[in-house]
């Protein structure tokens, strides 16, 4: 019996093999990464462990002991180089190969990256995606340092207020005409701006970058679209991401904005499966990818349990968070599609409610837990509540249950 075998040891693959376990499965159960460490969490990573607030430990999801204690043969270190599907083997770089029974690929994203042509390969420009992400930036942290962050959306901004938390001189470049523009309402941008502009962030909108230059091989300076050359000491960028679907492309398997799966999780071949941030699934009446920790987990829960039999579709409720400064952000659902947005505002909570015509579709929380909360409920429900009460402060929030 050749088992399960799970691709990706991020918060998915962790999540997969896990509940695997739980549910009772006790087969062969090999959880494959190609970094060098159990898998961890992402979103402390740029933040509490970059300010030496959080121990490398502590980013552990699990002990490395319960890998083992749990029959899990966790490999780390190891990248899958091929899917041979007609044998049902992987090829891993250095030639070794490994068969499966079922196979689930839980691969992630990939930070987008600047062109070489601009400037992208010089030293010190910086992703902030993983472990080793992290571990670059940490020494560039001294007080009055200059950095460019190019991308204002949430990556971007996050990176900003950590490093200007920390003494450095920030300056962040968004080429779309505002911050947030793919993903936020004007109203969230907005709010999200004037936090960055009072803590000091030189925040440039509808400004691009047209290329880095250096000396010896390190970045020096920042020639922007507009004619401004800036003096960089390193540069950031928060450009997003691709789905992690190269080694599913090689293998051949349908592909539609990363790995094509159906409702259940499977892809185009019934023996391999995919859950997290490199799977792209039916979502009311379309298809989505979902980028967040919690979907991670939830779709590989249900994968894992679909893996055994289970036969349930996978319906998520998103929802996502995003620290910065005192700020934190709390999304429930999806605004795709909105054409209206609700400020309801008492005192320093704030809330913003996207509506399609009387249809609540998301709403985004800033220091407002309790309109957060409210909110997932009222989604959960598929109820919407009248626009007129969310917008007076007067209105008691349970009272649009």
């Amino acid at each position: 019996m050749a088992g399960i075998v799970v691709v990706g040891a991020g918060q998915a693959g962790a999540a997969l093999v896990a509940r695997l376990r739980a549910e009772g499965y006790g087969g062969p159960l090999t959880l494959i990464g190609d970094e060098g460490v159990p898998p961890y969490q992402r979103p402390p990573l740029s933040k509490k462990y970059l300010l030496g607030e959080m121990p490398l430990e502590r980013l552990f999801l699990r002990p490395e002991s319960f890998y083992a204690e749990a029959g899990i043969d966790l490999r780390l270190g190891c990248t899958v180089e091929g899917i041979d599907r007609a044998a049902r083997r992987l090829h891993l770089v250095g030639g070794d190969a490994l068969d499966y029974d079922q196979l689930a690929l839980c691969t992630g994203s990939e930070p987008r990256r600047l062109p070489a042509a601009m400037g992208g390969a010089l030293e010190r420009v910086l992703v902030v995606r993983r472990l080793r992400d992290i571990d670059a930036l940490s020494p560039l942290m001294r007080p009055g340092a200059r950095v460019l962050i190019v991308g204002g959306g949430y990556i971007g901004l996050e990176a900003a207020a950590v490093l200007r938390l920390s003494g450095l001189e920030v300056t962040l470049i968004e080429a779309a005409p505002r911050i947030l523009g793919r993903v936020a309402a004007v109203e969230t941008a907005d709010a999200i701006r004037a936090l960055h502009l009072r803590h000091g962030v030189d925040l440039r909108e509808g400004v691009g970058l047209s290329r880095l230059e250096g000396t010896d091989g390190h970045v020096r300076a920042a020639h922007l679209a507009d004619g401004t050359v800036l003096a960089v000491d390193f540069v950031v960028a928060g450009i997003g991401v691709t789905p992690g679907d190269a080694l599913a492309a090689g293998a051949g398997l349908a592909l539609d904005n990363g790995i094509a799966v159906d409702a259940q999780g499977r892809t185009s071949d019934p023996a391999i499966w995919a859950a997290g941030d490199c799977a792209s699934f039916p979502y009311q009446g379309a298809r989505i990818r979902l980028e967040s920790v919690q979907n991670a987990i939830d779709q590989a829960e249900a994968v894992a349990r679909n893996m055994l039999g289970a036969g349930a579709d996978y319906v998520p409720l998103p929802w996502f968070w995003s620290d910065q400064y005192d700020l934190k952000l709390q999304i429930a659902g999806l605004n795709t599609g909105y054409d209206r947005v609700v400020v309801r505002q008492s005192g320093a909570a704030l809330s913003h409610w996207y509506f399609k015509g009387a249809r609540l579709l998301a709403v985004d929380a800033l220091n407002d837990p309790r309109a957060f909360m409210l909110a997932k409920r009222l989604l959960e429900a598929g109820r919407s509540p009248d626009p007129a009460l969310v917008a007076d402060p007067a209105t008691d929030l349970k009272a649009l249950l």
